[in-house]
């Protein structure tokens, strides 16, 4: 087991070093000139010169490149084009929003998914299971996007039994906290739970054709008690994939949720970044993203390990 984490970390550390030398790389490439940007276009040559002295824009990308990668070995970020703000500040804020978000999305997709997937299975033969799958299968062709502004119309709207948009801090008001992430959790939630549904489903339906399952019916065990004691486990295994590649999504969905209900986080301050050419900024957080994904991909790993003892 050692062994085997050993080289999950080292591939995590490896994957890092390369995502960070890519997402420079694409940042450099992209045209036109920050210190352009915030000094407009009335400014003269040798402002411009200035500002690029000041930021650190002018030096060769290869020094560029080595200050900001052993800043974020320090937790540096280095500091906003625009605001003149530290980065890590602004991300340190927004980071707890977006996890929350994910987070509950995820937790929703898991409570949607893992009962309405083995129901499914169970009964494949029954119109119920039959319409459960179509369900899904129509809850996988929303987007999250479109999905909340569904959900906006019905429940804030219509009903105004819940906030349509903002966001409240915890630390304020846990109530209105929890109401104004409610449509955003459902919307993240409900369309993975759907795309979820298909794969719990298939597993649930390939290992109750096993042996070792039919064994354990021939003992004297019902359906639901041989599936739940030796096939849940077993079924594990594919849907945690789809888990982890759930998870990446739900964190560029959430890009997209934050903008629709106005929520203060990475997605927002992401966007806000780019509309405001501040290519610093916007290169911290999509490394923050980067690695948020693979550091779900190396837990997967993990729990792979943890499910299956062969991997070991």
């Amino acid at each position: 087991m050692i062994s085997y984490l050993a080289k999950r970390v080292a591939v995590l550390l490896a994957s890092t070093a390369t995502a960070g030398v890519v997402v420079f790389a694409f940042m450099a490439l992209l045209p036109g000139d920050p210190a352009e940007v915030a000094l407009g276009v009335n400014a003269t040559p040798e402002a411009i010169e200035a500002l690029r002295r000041q930021w650190g824009t002018d030096r060769p990308p290869l020094t560029q490149f080595l200050d900001w990668i052993g800043g974020l070995a320090a937790g540096d970020f280095g500091v906003s084009y625009v605001t003149s703000s530290p980065i890590g500040q602004q991300i340190g804020e927004r980071l707890g929003v977006t996890l929350t978000l994910v987070v509950g999305g995820m937790v929703i997709a898991l409570i949607v998914a893992v009962p309405a997937g083995t129901f499914a299975a169970v009964h494949h033969r029954n119109p119920l299971g039959a319409l459960i799958s179509a369900a899904s299968q129509v809850g996988i062709a929303v987007p999250a996007f479109l999905a909340g502004i569904l959900l906006v119309f019905v429940f804030a709207v219509q009903a105004q039994a819940l906030p349509s948009g903002g966001y409240v801090p915890l630390t304020e008001d846990p109530s209105l906290w929890f109401q104004s992430l409610l449509l955003p959790w459902l919307s993240l939630g409900l369309v993975q739970g759907a795309v979820l549904t298909r794969y719990v489903r298939s597993a649930v339906l390939e290992v109750m054709r096993e042996d070792y399952l039919r064994t354990a019916r021939a003992k004297g065990r019902g359906r639901m008690g041989a599936l739940w004691r030796h096939g849940l486990r077993n079924a594990a295994i594919p849907v945690v994939t789809v888990l982890g590649l759930q998870l990446a999504t739900l964190l560029i969905g959430a890009v997209v949720v934050e903008r629709v209900f106005v929520i203060p986080g990475l997605g927002d301050l992401l966007l806000n970044g780019v509309a405001q050419r501040d290519l610093l900024l916007v290169q911290g957080v999509v490394m923050v993203l980067v690695v948020a994904v693979l550091l779900v991909n190396f837990v997967v790993d993990v729990a792979y390990a943890v499910l299956d003892p062969r991997l070991r």
